[in-house]
């Protein structure tokens, strides 16, 4: 078709000087016109000729490829992959985020009082610092799965660590809108712990995240998950884990020390306003879960119940030019066990409490590049035991809560500059004002932010 086209267009042209009277052209000249254009259409079919050539042997190779990996699967199945993948879909997509800091504190302790808190669930490192850089692979497999690696490469106590935070394996093909996830990955506890720490509105997570999701639950295991063929958007999903993670801890052998349950929902109201709201809970049985350096542990049952809602509303219809967004979590921890305080010097002493959270934020874009946000959190220890009086678990009365407020200016997609101020009372009589310096930079492959 294109070999042809190219003859028409090409006599179409020429058409008018051949028959023009004013031109007078000769028997000669017209054969030399003729023999012109012949040459011209040889010349363009065979470089089509030449193209089409190599497309067929391009996806040959393709084909050669997707067989052995697929098991041998049938034409009509490569054929669908080929379709909705590109040449290059079966090589992984790679990125790279840089997030480094300034950061100064009037405080000297960042302790929680009433809480333990895991080793990630602190604060930022003082002065200047990198973060968290990540390293991400995502590719399809076949037409049947899709997997992820990150990578996250960090600096602690003066040496270089590198932890595997997340590989899995998804199907991506299964019917009735049923999804499995394997490996290790990021729950769906709440709203923000599925989310990577550089996707977040605030240079650090709010107080009830650090303190009863140790920053980010990730743990191994397996999880399934359907979004139900209804009218408004609804997922539920379930999944069981090793329970190695905060708030698990020092589970060991075959059985399950954590398992997880979902119900998420949402939609638009009218054509601004989009919402989301989601139930959750965490049941873990940690074997030993170790806190504040080491110096606190438990044993026994911890139970974590999760309600969070994010609302965003486009003022002008584009989410791009500007929009406002709501967000809050409500956590509640029900733990039934042993406690002990090596620095309080408590032994084993029963414990049978419950313990609360939230935080309420709001982020405004008044511009495609900036934005501006102020967020709330508290928490609340409950009841302590008499025999951990004096110990981490002993709060004095006083529920620690953090005020933070920021602005951020984003270049592109790719980058963000970030400056934060917090006030956080973390334990009777404690202040601490906190300033924060942040950017963070993505390279290479960028896969777009969830709701």
């Amino acid at each position: 078709m294109s070999s042809k086209f190219l003859w028409a267009a090409s006599t179409l042209a020429l058409f008018p000087a051949i028959i023009s009277p004013s031109y007078a052209a000769s028997d000669a000249e017209i054969e030399i016109l003729r023999a012109e254009i012949q040459s011209m259409k040889q010349a363009y079919e065979s470089k089509i000729s030449g193209l089409e050539t190599r497309l067929q042997d391009m996806e040959s190779k393709q084909v050669a490829q997707i067989q052995p990996a697929a098991g041998g699967v049938d034409a009509a199945s490569v054929s669908a992959v080929s379709s909705q993948n590109s040449a290059n879909a079966f090589n992984p997509a790679i990125g790279v985020v840089l997030n480094g800091h300034y950061a100064a504190f009037s405080n000297e302790s960042s302790d929680v009082a009433g809480f333990g808190v895991g080793q990630e669930g602190g604060r930022m490192s003082e002065g200047l610092g990198l973060d968290e850089a990540e390293l991400n692979f995502t590719a399809n497999i076949d037409d049947k799965f899709m997997g992820k690696l990150t990578a996250a490469l960090s600096e602690q106590d003066g040496e270089t660590e590198t932890e595997l935070e997340e590989a899995f394996i998804k199907t991506t093909s299964l019917p009735y809108g049923i999804s499995v996830k394997a490996g290790r990955f990021l729950q769906p506890i709440g709203y923000l712990n599925e989310h990577h720490g550089h996707t977040d509105d605030f240079s650090d997570r709010p107080l009830p995240n650090r303190v009863f999701l140790n920053n980010a639950y990730k743990d191994d295991g397996v999880m399934a998950s359907v979004i139900l063929p209804t009218d408004l958007y609804t997922e539920l999903g379930a999944g069981v884990y090793r329970g190695n993670d905060f708030p698990g801890g020092g589970s060991d052998g075959s059985d399950f020390g954590s398992w997880l349950s979902y119900l998420r929902t949402g939609g638009d109201l009218g054509d601004d306003v989009s919402w989301m709201a989601s139930l959750s809970t965490l049941q873990s049985r940690p074997e030993e879960r170790a806190a504040n350096d080491d110096t606190v542990l438990f044993h026994g049952d911890s139970d974590l119940y999760a309600a969070s809602l994010r609302m965003t509303w486009a003022p002008t219809g584009n989410n791009t030019e500007q929009e406002v967004s709501l967000q809050g979590e409500y956590f509640i921890r029900k733990e039934d066990g042993t406690y002990e305080d090596s620095n309080a010097g408590t032994g084993a002493v029963g414990y049978d409490e419950h313990q609360n959270g939230w935080y309420l934020q709001s982020v405004y874009k008044f511009d495609p590049q900036w934005r501006v946000g102020a967020r709330y959190s508290r928490l609340d220890s409950g009841d302590v035991p008499a025999g951990l009086a004096g110990s981490a678990l002993d709060s004095g009365g006083h529920d620690p809560w953090n005020a933070s407020l920021m602005m951020d200016w984003s270049n592109s997609e790719f980058s963000r500059v970030r400056l934060q101020y917090g006030h956080e009372e973390p334990a009777s009589g404690q202040k601490d004002n906190q300033f924060i310096l942040q950017y963070i930079m993505s390279l290479g492959a960028h896969p777009a932010h969830t709701f």
